[in-house]
């Protein structure tokens, strides 16, 4: 029992010792202003928050998505392409993607692609 108590008051001792030389030894951090505060996509969070956003580059971010989309849907009807179903696979497909060419074609005329004006 005493031997025990013995080894337990060491081993605390031992934590404290290294705690005490921890605080003591480490680097003292200051805070600097511009570390604390948050990052938010490159725009100051302390600025004036109504700027004026671009809207080709929203315009841009949507077509992106679209198309991300679109590929999404079309890699699985590749996995149905041996299936019995061929007839409606193609005219499922070729609607899909012509719906696509039609939309990219109005983006085209309307000047979304452009990007100097």
């Amino acid at each position: 029992m005493y031997l025990s108590t013995i080894h337990m008051m060491t081993i605390i001792m031992i934590m404290l010792l290294v705690i005490i030389i921890m605080v003591t030894c480490s680097k003292k951090v200051i805070t600097d202003w511009q570390k604390s505060t948050p990052f938010e996509c490159g725009f100051n969070p302390m600025s004036f928050k109504r700027l004026p956003f671009s809207m080709h580059f929203f315009l841009i971010a949507v077509i992106f998505l679209v198309f991300d989309i679109e590929i999404i849907i079309i890699l699985p009807m590749t996995l149905t392409l041996k299936s019995s179903l061929m007839k409606i696979w193609m005219m499922t497909s070729m609607l899909f993607i012509m719906i696509l060419i039609l939309g990219l074609y109005h983006e085209w005329m309307n000047g979304m692609l452009n990007w100097t004006k």
